[in-house]
């Protein structure tokens, strides 16, 4: 939602592109966080694991998972963010390579990581059949992406340029199921408390406030951004109820053994 920079060191912050959301930069941070909390809550199921995070982006995410997994691999199409990666994360096994043929043999995983990826890809259903192929009999495809009934309401695109399709919990329930998944879980990212009077504060939204301040390209109230620079990951809730009302989804999906 803001402006960054590319430094003359390779681990400098990667820019920001509408494509990822990127660490350190103070006006980006309710989106950073809003990410991050899947990580946090979802990083258990990585413990001990063979995981790929597929779309890995600037891989802060694949970072937090190599603390408890027993190997992590990146996968990113951006080499730009491949070669970062490499340079800033190197407990990371960083690939260049598509999502749609995920340069992995069959069965060499026990967890595919792919959070707020899946709406920027042209053919979902190819990748998440690639994901199957990938996983071992009993491992889970981890998913987070945008709730289009949220995210893009009542638009028939999505609001968002570089996002191709966004999907309700029906629809990605759907996807999952038509490429042999069992869907585990479908759950939400909620506002929580403090979020929520956030909203009440900033005329409604507290989204819609930084997505103003940020079309009108100029400096940001000081009072926008010290609430936004103050929020953490506790400011954001999982839970199944409500699922249409969340912010984003997030599901997990198991390959289910051959029986």
């Amino acid at each position: 939602m803001s402006e960054s920079f590319v430094g003359d060191r390779e681990d400098a912050p990667l820019p920001l592109t509408g494509e990822r959301t990127v660490p350190g930069i103070p006006e980006e941070n309710y989106w950073f966080r809003r990410h991050e909390v899947v990580y946090r809550d979802l990083l258990p199921r990585c413990a001990g694991r063979r995981v790929l995070e597929a779309g890995s982006g600037e891989g802060y995410g694949a970072n937090m998972i190599a603390d408890v997994a027993q190997n992590v691999t990146g996968l990113d199409y951006d080499i730009s963010a491949v070669d970062h990666v490499r340079v800033r994360y190197p407990r990371v096994e960083m690939l260049h390579g598509n999502l749609a043929e995920l340069p992995l043999g069959d069965e060499s995983v026990d967890t595919v990581v792919n959070f707020q990826v899946i709406e920027h890809l042209w053919d979902q259903a190819q990748f998440l059949r690639e994901c199957f192929r990938v996983l071992t009999p009993g491992g889970e495809l981890l998913v987070s992406t945008p709730n289009r009934i949220t995210f893009s309401p009542g638009r028939d695109t999505p609001l968002n340029p570089f996002h191709t399709r966004e999907l309700d919990a029906a629809e990605l329930t759907e996807l999952l199921e038509e490429a042999g998944f069992t869907v585990a879980l479908m759950t939400g990212v909620h506002h929580g408390a403090r979020l929520q009077a956030l909203d009440a504060k900033h005329g409604g939204s507290f989204i819609g406030a930084q997505i103003d301040r940020a079309l009108a390209g100029e400096p940001w109230p000081e009072e926008l951004t010290r609430d936004v620079e103050g929020i953490t990951v506790d400011d954001f809730a999982l839970h199944e109820g409500d699922i249409d009302d969340s912010l984003d989804l997030v599901a997990i999906a198991v390959k289910d053994p051959v029986r």
